[in-house]
């Protein structure tokens, strides 16, 4: 049994959609992090960052933040998810790495700006917009060959997804990037990305309209 520590984020909903494709039994803990519970000292003890997700494994005794790493651990416990040979296996990595470098810390940052914030600053609109649209587009180039970022389907497709999913407030017509739109519809309709992506509450996956 897993105790698993979240709220309805992007890098929440990476580890619960984990935990569902890899069958793994969990109890939810929501973390309510507009009411600041992060800062609580049980919940440091568990995330010493302060920052959703995080996890304890009952049967191993380990305890982990910060959602690459919970993924890695993950697949890597359950064997589920992460390429075996070595070109594939290191290219879900890379992807995985892409995504805790890049594109997570800079969608974060238009969400910021362009959804939350609006009107407060042109210059970060526009720098954080314009990078948003070329790591799209280094996403789509990445898919223009294969079916998912790695090849087969991996942890590092289910730490980039819940990402897309927050094209709203990227201001991102999907659209624009076909490659990436048709990734992303084949994904939401998995059940087990369907079921996670409600934890810890009940929420739709967003469907962009299709070319």
């Amino acid at each position: 049994m897993i105790d698993f520590y979240t709220f309805g984020t992007p890098n929440g909903r990476k580890v619960s959609i984990a935990l569902e494709e890899m069958g793994l039994d969990y109890e939810t803990r929501s973390i309510d992090i507009t009411k600041d519970e992060q800062f609580d000292p049980a919940f440091l003890a568990i995330s010493p960052n302060n920052k959703i997700p995080a996890i304890f494994d009952r049967e191993t005794g380990v305890s982990m933040m910060e959602s690459g790493a919970i993924l890695y651990y993950l697949a890597t416990k359950t064997g589920d998810f992460l390429p075996n040979d070595a070109h594939h296996h290191w290219q879900a990595i890379e992807w995985l790495n892409w995504q805790m470098g890049g594109f997570g810390p800079m969608l974060g940052q238009a969400h910021h700006f362009l959804h939350f914030n609006p009107g407060k600053s042109d210059y970060a609109e526009q720098r954080f917009g314009q990078e948003t649209r070329r790591l799209y587009g280094v996403l789509d180039r990445q898919l223009s060959d294969r079916e998912y970022v790695a090849g087969t389907y991996s942890i590092a497709d289910m730490a980039i997804w819940p990402w897309v999913s927050r094209y709203e407030f990227q201001k991102v017509d999907l659209t624009e990037f076909p490659k990436v739109l048709r990734w992303y519809q084949a994904i939401a309709a998995r059940p087990a990305v369907i079921a996670g992506y409600s934890v810890p509450s009940a929420s739709d996956i967003p469907m962009p309209t299709s070319a």
